[in-house]
């Protein structure tokens, strides 16, 4: 189901190709966030026209909001959301720390209070799995804990052993067909969690595996530190999935590390705020820097907003709250994320991945309001 097409002599960085029942996904790959079988402000058609090869849903939110039924009337999550590609869901074990107001952990699994109306829910292995089998989703990720990352120790510990334990309950759940399961590796920032709970979960023999519990308000060299804990106990022939990141230069630095996939909000999330991506960076194109420059938003960008607008243009849309002007905004964002993926892609299969992770990290500067991230856009 995964195959390295090459390695990177330099780095821990991977070329491969992840073979799924909707198609094959070439490695490293971001994957654009549709929580609510939605990548927001973009339609399916954008999406493929920028080079998306798959999305992220929500299970959580989706079995509360429209509900399994109408998913299930439709045909599935596909045919719902009009998205022929590989879809991941999430398990809905991320809302278990983002919800942590309105829920309750248990031995068997997660009683929430829906965060629309309060009404019951509890998620388990079995019920999450059971979701995403009827939303029959490519890749479908365990239940797990995810701990606040400045959790006391004996919690982290806590969340490892029922991590590890609703995986296996998982494990033994029933697919959807052709379904592929990612095991989960928690464990916060402790070297020797992050080894027990990867040496147990790759004993499970999914078919990829995540680091969770990474990007949860950790600064970003504890951030670094947690996957460099795991990395070296997760089997190297089978696709790694770094959850929730990043900015450009994280997801740069992570495939140095060896890791395949990624998923991410702030494209999108920044967007709607008037702030954009580029190679050096991000900046506001609502300042008043913009408000009569004719150039495009970044001028050796190839997506439809660089081609046919000016800063200007979209500044004015911002600026007097017309929709048009996050669309652009989310467009371009999202299209540079794809863009340094197929980049990395092609320096990896020239032998140059070195060089260009040099040259794009001393260019890029980080902006500090961006760099919270995690991958539910409810």
């Amino acid at each position: 189901m995964f195959e390295i097409v090459q390695t990177d002599p330099a780095s821990k960085a991977r070329l491969g190709r992840l073979t799924t029942a909707r198609g094959i996904i070439d490695t490293p790959v971001f994957m654009p966030v549709g929580t609510q079988a939605s990548v927001k402000a973009l339609d399916p058609r954008e999406l493929r026209e920028m080079g998306t090869q798959i999305i992220l849903a929500n299970t959580y939110h989706l079995s509360i909001r429209p509900g399994l039924d109408i998913i299930e009337a439709a045909g599935g999550l596909h045919r719902f959301m009009a998205w022929d590609g590989p879809i991941l869901t999430d398990s809905g074990g991320f809302q278990v720390f983002s919800l942590a107001k309105i829920r309750k952990v248990k031995a068997h699994g997660v009683e929430f209070r829906s965060h629309l109306d309060g009404s019951p829910l509890f998620l388990g292995p079995k019920e999450a799995m059971a979701i995403q089998r009827a939303l029959g989703s490519d890749i479908a990720m365990v239940f797990d804990e995810c701990p606040p990352h400045d959790a006391p120790a004996k919690e982290q510990r806590l969340a490892v052993e029922r991590t590890i334990r609703w995986a296996g309950e998982c494990r033994e759940q029933p697919r959807s067909p052709g379904q592929l399961v990612f095991g989960i590796v928690q464990g916060g920032s402790n070297a020797a969690l992050r080894e027990a709970c990867a040496l147990a979960i790759t004993a499970l023999d999914f078919d990829g595996y995540a680091i969770g519990g990474v990007s949860v308000g950790e600064p970003e060299p504890e951030m670094l530190r947690a996957i460099e804990f795991a990395e070296p106990f997760l089997p190297a022939g089978k696709a790694r999935y770094a959850m929730g990141l990043g900015t450009p230069a994280q997801m740069v630095e992570l495939v140095a590390r060896g890791v395949d996939m990624f998923d991410c909000v702030l494209p999108t999330r920044v967007a709607r705020n008037g702030t954009a991506f580029t190679r050096r960076g991000t900046f506001a194109i609502k300042g008043g820097a913009c408000k009569a420059e004719v150039r495009p938003i970044d001028e050796i960008c190839d997506c439809f907003a660089c081609r046919h607008f000016s800063r200007a243009y979209i500044r004015h849309l911002l600026n007097v709250n017309e929709i048009l002007g996050l669309r652009l905004v989310s467009i371009h964002n999202s299209h540079f994320y794809l863009h340094v993926m197929r980049e990395i892609r092609a320096h990896l299969a020239a032998g140059t991945f070195s060089d260009y992770r040099r040259e794009f990290l001393a260019h890029y500067v980080p902006t500090r309001r961006v760099l919270a991230s995690r991958h539910t856009e409810g």
